[in-house]
């Protein structure tokens, strides 16, 4: 994995890099970095520990950029960027400006500094797909047996349509399914946490950290845990199932809403706002973060267009009344 140096990011005032107004907050940002690095020894322990002697605001500042960056909320926005958005070199410096907190700005130099420490696992990721969506961009392809698949943002898959076989695995993100009925041949949807059978019908697949969901536009589908064959649901039309690692659930949906993305939109309907960002952060080719905790169980409602993904921020921050602000990188803070 390539490392990524403060040396090697210079911005437009003197080759300073990543700067923040605040030269300790500099020279702390440097420490969280390079012990973080593979070849990190105990030479650069001695001088880690002879740079927090020289003041106590040294520790201080170290401590509160560790926090900073072990925040689940700076983890999930890097991790929600494609290869391609990886900064290793970032174009724009950071920089303090008129109206720019220190916190603010610092915390941005940290999301753009952590997104190439998380990226590695999701090389591998698309090194597996077929088939990869980039944040924001979705696509139709025609599959080798003449069923249609349509990626969601951010989304990959590999397939194996080999002697016969129609198997697709849905690493990441979301896809709808139109498929060819043919039955000799069953098509078959591996997610993380449930694999889907049918001879030919519609339906989409989702798959997030801890729970897989299918939702039926038409036909008939079985549903199986992916850690218990014998676990098994069948869905008719306007219905969704939910597996888990320990169950599968199936109740009602509105197909209009599950499968607004189709046609370029997401609807929210009383969803936590926490939930609601995680969803627009598979949309948003950048960085967004939250921080705080003080809104993360309001219930939002909405009707936005994915290609305006800030614009649904913003109409989100002001119904939530807190502040969002956008800095160099695509990185979005929400506090």
């Amino acid at each position: 994995m390539a490392r990524l140096k403060r040396d090697d990011v210079n911005d437009k005032n003197g080759g300073r890099g990543l700067a923040h107004g605040d030269a300790v907050a500099d020279e702390a940002l440097d420490w969280v970095i390079r012990l973080r690095q593979p070849d990190a020894d105990g030479a650069t322990r001695v001088a880690f520990e002879a740079w927090l002697a020289r003041s106590p605001s040294h520790g201080a500042e170290f401590r509160n950029i560790e926090a900073m960056w072990a925040s689940p909320s700076f983890e999930k926005s890097a991790r929600s960027l494609s290869p391609g958005q990886s900064v290793a070199t970032p174009p724009v410096a950071v920089r303090r400006s008129r109206g720019v907190s220190r916190q603010m700005a610092l915390a941005a130099s940290i999301a753009i500094l952590a997104i190439g420490v998380w990226q590695f696992p999701r090389l591998q990721l698309w090194l597996n797909a077929d088939y990869v969506t980039a944040a924001g961009v979705q696509s139709t392809v025609t599959l080798p047996d003449g069923s249609t698949m349509m990626l969601n943002s951010g989304s990959a898959v590999a397939i194996d349509f080999a002697a016969g076989r129609r198997n697709v695995h849905l690493l990441k993100g979301e896809a709808f399914f139109d498929v060819r009925h043919d039955p000799q041949h069953p098509f078959r949807v591996a997610a993380h946490f449930g694999d889907v059978e049918v001879k030919g019908t519609a339906f989409a697949v989702k798959t997030l950290d801890k729970l897989d969901q299918v939702v039926l536009e038409r036909g008939v589908v079985d549903v199986r845990r992916s850690a218990s064959a014998h676990d098994k649901s069948t869905l008719a039309p306007r219905q969704m199932a939910t597996a888990t690692a320990a169950s599968i659930m199936v109740s009602p949906v509105d197909l209009a809403h599950a499968l607004a993305w189709r046609d370029g939109r997401i609807v929210f309907d009383n969803e936590p706002f926490a939930n609601v960002v995680d969803e627009l952060r598979r949309y948003y080719p950048g960085s967004l973060i939250v921080i705080g905790d003080s809104v993360k169980n309001l219930a939002v409602s909405g009707n936005y267009r994915i290609d305006d993904i800030e614009g649904a921020m913003r109409t989100l921050a002001d119904a939530a009344g807190i502040t969002m602000l956008r800095l160099p990188g695509s990185v979005v803070i929400l506090r």
